[in-house]
Order: structure tokens, then C-alpha cells, then sequence
């Protein structure tokens, strides 16, 4: 899997950008705030994610009204041309090979990325939220059914969460809340189940990168913790879907006594453990670097092993800040597929590797 070329028109801080990719390493250099990392948002962004914006709105050009992204990729042997039209107050408009996608889903379908940035220290230090959106970031690329059921239990849970706020005001809105109650039960099934299935198999894959990476030094562990109700969440999602159901029940009245959801999938969280010491807690800098690090070379191996391809791997300002030791241990893990690595003008990153050097200034290409 990769992207071979990339046109973008008043995307972020581009004007206008038209490049080719070399097939394996892409080395993109520049001082700060230059535009390197909108370029890989760009990348991610046609694979369906965007780490950055919360709203397309933030990724249009400060004073224009649109922005188009089109990337001409090549996925398990076949070539798309995929593309993006984002307009200010209007909702966006996806395509592949000319016939209009329904949905970021859709794009995940064709095309994956994984990407790491500083921003990502988060995952380890910051609270469940970094970890769930790590989790979903994923599985959406993977599962097409749990992208759609998670937009559906956001809708859910944000009209839930408007009627127990405003339920004290007028009572009659409470008339809805089992309805609401029980369609998120339905999609939280669907994202634990995956959810589930996921960390299992990041159980099977992140320790051994760790350790690897550590030297053997430390011990990498990981444990999914959800609803308590639920005993088996690799269990079928009809199982999850009783149990969650039955936790709803049971915090009914505590939820509207307080008037917020208290239970659900919203409140996952991924635990991670170094040597059996919580990393959110006590990890020093260089192994909440090295935790987060693995889980997503962890990621893209799965990835690979589920789909039969690498996807586009984009580490953002990541080699600058190891010691040459893990520098090499992470050039040596890369290999197999696409890869985008931003470094500064000085950095000696772009003579270490063999591929195509872009220099980026200003949003421009020279």
C-alpha cells in the first residue's frame, strides 16, 4: 500500500502543492512551522483520519472558503484516485475513481495510515480519552461496521446527555431516555467487541517491540478495561449488548439524579504497564517515547497481518529526539513498506536513508 502522488489546493498553509512519493522512504525537511506535519495530515487525512482538527473547518486556509485534497495511491494491486472537497458550513464531499464515498469509512476501506507524532507522549500521559481515540483511530481503519457504529454512539450518547442536562427544566424530555438508552447498548456492544479484539491483539504483538526497543530493560503490559457488567468482552456482541443493558438499568436513576451518562464505552480506557508500574503514573519521559512508540509500530503490524499490506507509516519530528541506539532499532522496524519521516534543515536523517528528500518551506515545495 501506498500514495504515489498528492494535490493539494489551500489545504492548511498550502497554496498549492503538486508531488510524487517515492515508493518506500520520504524524507520531508524544513525549519518549524513550515508545513511538514500538514503534509502528513494530508496523507492521513485521505486514509480517513485526521489527528490534528476536530472540524474540516480548521483544515481550510485561513481566509478561503474550500480545500481540495486528491492522492493518487495504489492498494492490494489495484490504483484510486481518491479525493476531498472541504467547504466552510457545508459537509465534504469524498470521492474514489470519480464515484462519490458515503463516509471516512469508506476511505479507511481503500486506503491506511498510522501515524505518530509528539502530540502522542499524550497517549501514555494524558487520560483514557488519547488512548480510546488511539483505539478508534485504528479499528475504524479495520472495521468498516465499527466506524459506523461509533458515529452512532457519539450521536446517542450527545442527545442522551442533553436530556439528562435539561431533564430538570422539563421532566417530559426523560419520556426518551430508554430509547436512547438502548440504541447506544446496540453500537456500545459492537465497539467493545472490537475494541476487545483489538488490544488482544496489540496483548500479542506491542511487548515484544518494547522490549526490543528497551533492550531488553523493560516489561511492556496492556489491559482493556470497559463496563464492569460486561464479563467476556470477547464475547459475542449480543452478550455485550444484554450486559450493557442491564448496567443501564441498574444507573438509571443515579444518571438522572446526576444528569450525565455515567456508564458505557465512552469511559474505556487502554492500561498501560511498564514492569507493572502504571506508565500514565511513573514512566520517565524516554519510556512514555518508547510505550507509545510500540503501540503503533505494534498497530501496523496488525495491520499488516490483517489486511496482507503495510500501511503508510508517517513518524512527525519522532527520530530527533532518540538516541542514535533507537534510532537504528526503529529504521530496522520500518522496512517492508511506504514510509514519511519530517527531520529539520540540519538533521542528518535525510543522509541516513535511501528515497526522495522534499524540502518544504513556507508551504511550498522547493
Amino acid at each position: 500500500m501506498r500514495i504515489d502522488a498528492l494535490t493539494l489546493d489551500f489545504f492548511r498553509n498550502y497554496l498549492h502543492l503538486e508531488t510524487d512519493f517515492h515508493p518506500e522512504v520520504n524524507v520531508i525537511c524544513g525549519d518549524n512551522a513550515q508545513g511538514k506535519t500538514n503534509l502528513l495530515e494530508a496523507v492521513a487525512y485521505l486514509s480517513g483520519v485526521s489527528h490534528r482538527a476536530r472540524y474540516d473547518r480548521e483544515l481550510i486556509r485561513f481566509g478561503v472558503d474550500h480545500a481540495f485534497l486528491k492522492g493518487r495511491i495504489s492498494s492490494h494491486d489495484r490504483d484510486y484516485l481518491l479525493e476531498a472537497e472541504l467547504h466552510r458550513g457545508a459537509r465534504r464531499k469524498l470521492k474514489s475513481n470519480g464515484v462519490p464515498l458515503r463516509n471516512g469509512a469508506e476511505l479507511s476501506g481503500l486506503f491506511q495510515s498510522v501515524l505518530f507524532c509528539p502530540e502522542d507522549l499524550y497517549l501514555i500521559r494524558e487520560g483514557a480519552a488519547e488512548r480510546r481515540r488511539f483505539l478508534d483511530e485504528c479499528v475504524c481503519q479495520l472495521r468498516p461496521r465499527y466506524a459506523q457504529a461509533l458515529a452512532e454512539y457519539k450521536r446517542l450518547h450527545e442527545h442522551k446527555t442533553r436530556i439528562l442536562r435539561d431533564s430538570e427544566e422539563k421532566p417530559s424530555l426523560l419520556e426518551t431516555l430508554d430509547e436512547f438508552s438502548l440504541g447506544m447498548a446496540k453500537a456500545g456492544a459492537v465497539l467493545i467487541h472490537y475494541r476487545a479484539h483489538f488490544v488482544k491483539k496489540l496483548r500479542e504483538t506491542a511487548p515484544a517491540i518494547h522490549g526490543d526497543f528497551s533492550g531488553g530493560r523493560e516489561q511492556l503490559d496492556l489491559q482493556y478495561e470497559t463496563v464492569s457488567s460486561v464479563r467476556d468482552p470477547l464475547g459475542p456482541v449480543k452478550e455485550i449488548f444484554a450486559w450493557l443493558l442491564e448496567h443501564q438499568e441498574q444507573h438509571r436513576q443515579a444518571e438522572i439524579a446526576s444528569r450525565q451518562c455515567l456508564t458505557g464505552p465512552h469511559k474505556d480506557d487502554l492500561l498501560v504497564q511498564i514492569d507493572g508500574s502504571h506508565a500514565r503514573t511513573y514512566a520517565s519521559q524516554g519510556q512514555t517515547r518508547t510505550a507509545a512508540l510500540s503501540l503503533k509500530l505494534a498497530a501496523r503490524e496488525i495491520f499488516f497481518r490483517d489486511t496482507g499490506e503495510y500501511p503508510v507509516l508517517l513518524l512527525d519530528d519522532v527520530l530527533s529526539e532518540l538516541d542514535p541506539k533507537r534510532q537504528e532499532f526503529v529504521l530496522n522496524r520500518i522496512a517492508g513498506g511506504q514510509v514519511f519521516i519530517t527531520c529539520c534543515e540540519d538533521d542528518r536523517l535525510e543522509r541516513m536513508l535511501r528515497g526522495k528528500v522534499l524540502r518544504i518551506r513556507d508551504g511550498r515545495l522547493i
